[in-house]
């Protein structure tokens, strides 16, 4: 039987006439690699936004393991097991890499006020013991020896990484990535596409990214949905969707259909034999 991590039931929402999300149902299996991809504007990152909290949608249910996320506030959508990174690096650039993933553990963290200012030793030993599991966390995400650096006077790919990093402290089930190589070179790409698979394979999480880079959301999916104007337009593996005319429609006009249709027919037809000689 399949084990969906994250379900969503027709989820519209609207900003004022606009109807940035219509009626989208997406199943994201348990330890898949899943994406979501569409042109500009097509509602991606507003999906994100309302399975996190940031926005409520105005129909439809959005269920983390068959629980209603529906109402729930951002922070208590983390403590449920959902992260995010963001299109747009969010880093506390004024804080070290330590600092920033110690602020994404904080949901588990159970010293409150009284405790952080009389420090009794089972606050010194959870502070301990947090500090400790950013140092494993930087080592696996290959900053290991960085935790003192600001997260300012880090490379940009390694930001990307530290952003990362911040997300797995709240230790969720279903990590959101939210174009992961943008702004990556070519190695620094390759590098993150396998991360992101040592995430699934080595930790167990179950992924759903927005990418632009079709050559990556090709070569690491094995569900792919396309959103257009805020509809679900396709869903299914790499080989489908790629050939898709209403995906070909979305990306490139509807006259340039049968032309792209031709192309990957072209592409994927065997070589003709050479003349005999």
């Amino acid at each position: 039987m399949t084990t969906y991590v994250l379900e969503t039931n027709k989820v519209t929402k609207r900003f004022g006439g606009l109807e940035a999300l219509k009626e989208v149902d997406l199943q994201v299996r348990e330890g898949a690699i899943h994406s979501i991809i569409g042109p500009n504007g097509a509602g991606k990152t507003t999906f994100f936004n309302c399975v996190t909290g940031f926005y409520q949608p105005e129909e439809g249910d959005i269920l983390l393991r068959g629980r209603l996320l529906n109402g729930l506030s951002p922070d208590r959508v983390t403590r449920l097991g959902i992260a995010r990174t963001y299109q747009n690096i969010r880093l506390f650039k004024n804080m070290t890499a330590v600092e920033n993933i110690l602020v994404g553990m904080h949901c588990h963290l159970k010293t409150g006020l009284v405790g952080g200012i009389v420090r009794p030793p089972r606050t010194m030993r959870e502070e301990k013991e947090a500090v400790e599991e950013a140092v494993r966390l930087l080592r696996f995400m290959g900053l290991e020896g960085m935790g003192d650096m600001m997260a300012m006077n880090l490379p940009y790919g390694l930001q990307r990484r530290l952003e990362i990093a911040r997300a797995l402290a709240s230790k969720p089930t279903l990590l959101l990535l939210d174009e992961p190589t943008a702004g990556m070179n070519p190695k620094e790409t390759q590098d993150m596409v396998a991360l992101i698979r040592r995430l699934r394979d080595e930790l167990g999480i179950t992924i759903l990214l927005i990418e632009h880079q079709m050559r990556v959301v090709m070569s690491i999916s094995e569900l792919i949905t396309v959103l257009d104007y805020g509809a679900k337009i396709c869903e299914g593996p790499p080989a489908a969707v790629q050939c898709d005319a209403k995906v070909i429609e979305a990306y490139l006009g509807k006259g340039s259909v049968q032309d792209a249709l031709q192309a990957v027919a072209a592409q994927s037809a065997p070589s003709a034999s050479p003349p005999a000689s």
